[in-house]
């Protein structure tokens, strides 16, 4: 499996990534029926929160997903230490701004056809780079104040060339981490357009096709789907690395992901032995850590997660045919920094950790990973917002809002300060901080509503409509670069969710504003980049991360620790909050000892 795609894809999808603390109402699966299947061939059992959104690639904006295991890039990246050792490439000649990669001998794809130099093109310059093709994957290839794309080119049957216009520290680490997908099967997709004069690409490969037709080059391939139960992987047998073993791995022949409709079900599975994995909840870590002898499992800590749990305002000042994506009023207050401040002093954080983790995770004052050398903490100057509801009061004091006889907090017009917060329907830690919030702004007058609302109207506001006002948000998680967070940051990414920008397809906006101190920090990230000088590179984050912590786009909460129960059967786990604990499946083995 390639960790690298989910440190530069998918872990800063922001909207879908909501689901690593959410249960989708789905149908739950029969974990008997898996066993009995079990016993015929050596399988990994997992369970997952949602039913897969699309079977492409490229087009992916969330998570969970099904493409860590069937998609690999040139190199990988090992999931304990973040080193990159090689992949397809069997090697690579690094320049600086000019890297080659030679490509292993006789790979193939999943459905036995040769995979070659020219897929690698094909996914680069024919999709990736493709303009009309909306990815999140284009906005981390982007290079420099230009924003160009990296050139890439053959330069034998076995060789492919990369050369980015300007430096660019990441160049090696993004662009070998990046799934190729197969110009064969997606060529005709790429060079045809339908009635509506779109790509037929935008359509191909969506949850309607054949599991079976998803061509891959991972240790796995899509065997099945069935709708609100499962997600079966099967062996892919033109996998490299079993070529190079002698086709004797994996000692997994089939890997099932049980679509769960709540974490109560999935627990009940897991401690019935219906399945081998788990990711280890902190209301349920006493029960399992009791249970871990004589269930046969072990709990693996991997320290503080990747992910990042934050409240976020709405300050698009964009409008759709005249009509704003957000009352004037209250976009006034949201664009207001001491307002934002205000809403961050008045959280309480400790207390809100222990309500919702028990305590079982760590403040959180960056959307950083606390272990990424590029961090910037506390201890270094980072502005924190401790639990200071009287501070808080003096910043709307000092803002022009008042209060009435009643203690309602009020604008300067006499607006009472209401706005709505929205998080996804069955997720608990959204209903705890979504509860205390409520009480902790009413304190100060301030009157939040607090709606769940469904994954797909949800999905459908944050990355289409725009049209919502206050947000609970999560990313499952930061990789050890922060160029990997450029979509995120970037005015003009895929995914900055506090101020979107429409994507390919979408109807444009009138009016959106790009704040001063928001450009600074699109700008810190693209110098970031450039600057090859470690020590330097570090100044900059810190830089992006200090203005940040000022401005409060995101008001970050806490994290949780990365917990993981995992089958003794399960053998070769090496388990870290930035891989997980199938970062290596490739050589995982399923024993019945």
């Amino acid at each position: 499996m390639n960790s690298q795609i989910s440190k530069l894809i998918f872990r800063h999808s922001w909207i879908f990534a909501l689901l690593s603390f959410v249960a989708l109402a789905l149908n739950s699966c029969n974990p008997a029926e898996m066993k009995t299947a079990a016993a015929q061939v050596p399988q990994l059992l997992y369970s997952i929160s949602a039913e897969p959104k699309t079977f492409n690639v490229v087009l992916s904006n969330e998570s969970p997903n099904v493409f860590s295991p069937i998609y690999e890039g040139l190199i990988t990246e090992n999931g304990v230490t973040g080193q990159l050792e090689p992949g397809m490439a069997e090697s690579w000649q690094d320049e600086g701004q000019r890297i080659v990669f030679t490509l292993r001998k006789g790979l193939k794809w999943s459905d036995g056809e040769p995979l070659t130099v020219n897929d690698v093109l094909f996914t680069f310059n024919d999709v990736y780079f493709n303009k009309n093709i909306p990815t999140s994957i284009r906005d981390i290839l982007l290079i420099g104040k230009s924003r160009a794309l990296p050139k890439v080119r053959k330069l034998d049957d076995r060789r492919v060339e990369f050369t980015a216009p300007e430096p660019f520290a990441p160049l090696l680490r993004t662009v070998g981490g990046l799934p190729i997908v197969p110009e064969h099967s997606l060529r005709q997709s790429i060079t045809t357009k339908n009635k509506d004069g779109n790509l037929l690409f935008l359509s191909t490969w969506d949850t309607g096709t054949d599991p079976k037709k998803i061509v891959s080059n991972g240790p796995f391939m899509l065997k099945s789907y069935v709708t609100s139960q499962r997600v079966t992987f099967q062996r892919n047998p033109y996998y490299w690395r079993w070529a190079v073993r002698g086709n004797q791995e994996p000692n997994i022949e089939r890997m099932v992901w049980e679509i769960v409709e709540s974490p109560d079900t999935y627990l009940v599975q897991f401690r019935s032995g219906g399945l081998d994995i788990i990711a280890v909840q902190a209301r349920n870590f006493s029960l399992l850590k009791r249970e871990e002898k004589r269930g046969k499992f072990t709990i693996y800590n991997g320290g503080p997660d990747t992910g990042s749990i934050y409240i976020s305002f709405n300050l698009n000042k964009g409008r759709r045919n005249g009509k704003p994506l957000v009352d004037p009023i209250k976009s006034r207050w949201f664009n207001n920094v001491a307002f934002r401040q205000a809403v961050a002093y008045a959280i309480d954080r400790p207390k809100m950790l222990n309500n919702a983790l028990r305590g079982i995770g760590e403040l959180q004052y960056s959307g950083t990973w606390v272990r990424s050398p590029y961090y910037f903490s506390p201890e270094q100057g980072l502005k924190v917002y401790d639990y200071n509801p009287e501070k808080a009061k003096q910043l709307l004091l000092g803002a022009g809002f008042q209060y009435n006889a009643q203690g309602q907090l009020l604008d300067a017009d006499g607006n009472r300060v209401r706005f709505t917060l929205l998080a996804n329907t069955g997720s608990r830690t959204a209903e705890v901080i979504g509860s205390q919030m409520k009480q902790d702004l009413g304190k100060l007058g301030i009157r939040m509503d607090f709606q769940q609302i469904d994954f797909g109207t949800l999905g459908d506001k944050l990355g289409n409509t725009f049209e919502w006002e206050a947000m609970f948000g999560a990313t499952t998680g930061g990789g050890l670069d922060p160029n990997s967070s450029a979509n995120f940051w970037s005015p003009d990414g895929e995914f900055h969710p506090f101020n979107q920008k429409p994507t390919a397809g979408q109807p444009p906006l009138e009016g959106r504003e790009v704040a001063p101190w928001e450009a600074e920090i699109g700008r810190l990230y693209i110098e970031g980049a450039q600057e090859l000088d470690e020590a330097k590179r570090k100044e900059i984050y810190w830089e992006a991360q200090r203005i940040a912590a000022e401005y409060v786009p995101y008001i970050h909460l806490f994290t949780p620790l990365s917990l993981t129960a995992v089958r003794d059967r399960v053998k070769g786990v090496k388990y870290s909050a930035y891989g997980g604990a199938l970062w290596n499946l490739y050589e995982l083995k399923v024993t019945d000892k």
